[in-house]
């Protein structure tokens, strides 16, 4: 499990292999120390299994496979080396839960289609984004409800049909990947898990 806060933005290394699997070297300032063996780590969202753990100056490169349905839901099969990802370790009890429960089970891609600036004070413009949802994940976003996109957890602004929106402040522009984000790319989207299950119970009662 995860909360949808970025701690770390890495680097695509390399990526290997073609058609279902692909291995993803991935460098980032954790601490090797700290990254057992297939641990758990959020990648722009969905959560991959590092199979290798390489030290490295200022931090480590590890890697992670890819197989067919992550690579059939994600954006991850579109990585190439140079490709900035926001990560997150694994939630541990006690922990600080400062956005929403995430699974780092991705449910499809959602579209930007605007990105506009909203008048900032001293710290800078926030921008609004709004995306388009894929037809079938819709019903799952409420407005004031969570999201989590490209593995960060945000509050929805609005919710027209299809389309909805998020504010993302100076602060969360600044530390993850965000602020390279334009109109026609593809994010990682995660509904809300119980949003989910309340669509799912609603839905085994009719």
């Amino acid at each position: 499990m995860f909360t949808g806060l970025v701690s770390d933005v890495g680097t695509v290394v390399s990526v290997a292999g073609e058609g279902d699997l692909r291995r993803i070297a991935i460098r980032s300032s954790y601490d090797p120390a700290g990254i057992a063996l297939g641990a758990s780590i959020a990648c722009s969202g969905p959560c991959l299994t590092a199979v290798i753990i390489t030290p490295s100056e200022g931090g480590c490169v590890f890697e992670v496979d890819a197989a067919a349905e992550t690579l059939a839901r994600t954006n991850v099969g579109q990585w190439k080396a140079g490709r900035r990802i926001n990560l997150e370790r694994s939630l541990k009890i006690g922990d600080e839960l400062g956005g929403h429960l995430v699974t780092g089970h991705v449910d499809g891609l959602a579209t930007i289609v605007a990105r506009d600036t909203v008048t900032g004070g001293a710290w800078g413009p926030s921008e609004r984004f709004t995306l388009r949802a894929p037809a079938g994940l819709a019903k799952f976003i409420a407005e004031k409800g969570s999201v989590c996109l490209d593995g960060t957890s945000l509050t929805v602004n609005t919710v027209e049909g299809d389309l909805f929106s998020v504010l993302l402040i100076p602060h969360t522009l600044q530390v993850t990947t965000w602020g390279e984000r334009r109109a026609g790319d593809a994010l990682n989207l995660e509904v809300d898990l119980i949003a989910r299950y309340a669509a799912r119970l609603s839905e085994a009662r009719e």
